[in-house]
């Protein structure tokens, strides 16, 4: 399985397979492998052992069981595999579970066979966790954002389009990525935001829609309505309600009548997503890849185009995007994994690699330097920053680059 990834779902007791989903090169494992898989685990948990995750020379895998009912198996080849991306792709994937069906046809595993067909709607949003992509809140735990230059506009006309529709929940997203959203839109767990707004980004375009969800943390038994309606291609407003108003309602009285006005801020997200700010702020010309985290309000700008004329930068020759990609994940896996403290607020365990005696202070930046490239990070009280430079940038210049393109980004986005 060469450069690839397996997922495999099971029932708990009785270890049959409800799904098999992969990314890559990888091949379907037959019958006997996943029996191997599980029952390897299975001895464990009969001998007090709790198996978690193991290494092959060319392959990770790790096991999660989600109450006592579905367990999850994932393994990698790639070179990004990690146990903080396994734990937080395993967590995903069951609240992805529950975002769409529901925590009771998961907890009360009655119907094998009933609840492998109702599996079949949770594919796609499990497929773009998989995936690699333009996001990466998934890995983050973090909402992935777009400044735009009209958020004020934007963020009243959804405020009044939200309470005319008898809501309080609203947000506006572009490709996936979220613009703004109404203050309890913000107040529902990190997790919720993430998968909701891969749930959005992972369906077939639509004009409107009325789709059932459950909240995974909030109301993981009862559903809320997700109403999505189209406002320009790429650029959907989002309400979570209850029995109404009615999709018809919303769609006909409510959605040109409040977005129609404010047409040209809504195509200048559609400009701007793929940078995720505005091309007025120039940076470096050495960076290739960006991420900033602001740590107070679990929000990211994540871009592999950092610069407003990419070609003007032949950055293409240098480093691919799927690289960049690769490496930007590989970095900040290692620097909140050994080097910055970790988010606890998920009751995630922190990592932190074992300074010599002596050593007692806590990392503020961290940097790398390989074949390809360098990447350098930096923490702040508030923000996070982790930034991908080609190979030939000097590397007594990563700091003095890095802390320019915080105090800048942090002074021209409201971030």
């Amino acid at each position: 399985m060469a450069g690839g990834l397996q997922l495999l779902c099971l029932s708990t007791s009785s270890g049959v397979p409800l799904y098999c989903r992969s990314k890559g090169e990888s091949r379907q494992l037959s019958f006997s492998v996943i029996g191997s898989l599980n029952g390897v685990h299975m001895f464990g948990s009969n001998q007090d052992v709790l198996l978690t995750s193991t290494s092959t020379d060319n392959c990770r895998v790790c096991w999660r069981v989600f109450h006592d009912s579905i367990t999850l198996i994932v393994m990698s080849s790639e070179e990004d595999a990690s146990d903080l991306y396994f734990g937080r792709l395993l967590e995903n994937v069951f609240n992805a579970m529950v975002l769409v069906i529901g925590l009771d046809d998961l907890v009360n595993l009655k119907n094998v066979e009933r609840l492998k067909r109702e599996l079949r709607a949770c594919y796609k949003l499990i497929d773009s966790l998989l995936a690699a992509s333009d996001w990466i809140g998934d890995l983050t735990m973090c909402v992935d954002c777009v400044a735009s230059p009209d958020a004020a506009v934007l963020q009243e006309a959804l405020d009044v389009f939200v309470a005319a529709a008898e809501s309080n929940f609203g947000c506006l997203m572009v490709m996936g990525k979220t613009v703004v959203a109404t203050e309890k839109w913000w107040r529902l767990t990190t997790q919720e935001l993430v998968l909701l707004a891969l749930l959005v980004g992972s369906l077939a375009p639509n004009s409107s829609r009325d789709y059932p969800i459950y909240l995974p943390h909030g109301s993981p038994t009862v559903p809320h309505r997700l109403l999505t309606f189209q406002l320009v291609p790429g650029v959907d407003v989002c309400l979570l309600c209850g029995p109404t108003p009615s999709l018809q309602q919303v769609q006909t009285e409510l959605v040109e009548r409040f977005w129609s006005p404010v047409l040209e801020c809504l195509k200048t997200c559609l400009r701007v997503h793929q940078r995720s700010f505005l091309a007025s702020i120039n940076l470096h010309h050495s960076i290739v890849g960006l991420l900033l985290i602001n740590r107070e309000q679990n929000k990211n700008i994540f871009t592999l185009q950092p610069h407003a004329d990419e070609s003007s930068q032949q950055q293409g020759a240098v480093l691919l995007p799927e690289r960049r990609r690769s490496v930007l994940r590989q970095f900040y896996t290692l620097a909140v994994s050994a080097y910055f403290p970790a988010d606890t607020s998920e009751d995630q365990p922190a990592l932190h690699e074992e300074f010599h005696t002596g050593f007692t202070h806590q990392p503020k930046e961290c940097y790398i330097t390989a074949a390809d490239h360098k990447c350098y990070g930096l923490q702040t009280q508030q923000h996070q920053l982790f930034l991908t430079f080609t190979a030939d940038t000097p590397t007594f210049a990563l700091r003095s680059i890095a802390t320019n393109t915080l105090g800048l980004l942090t002074k021209e986005l409201p971030f």
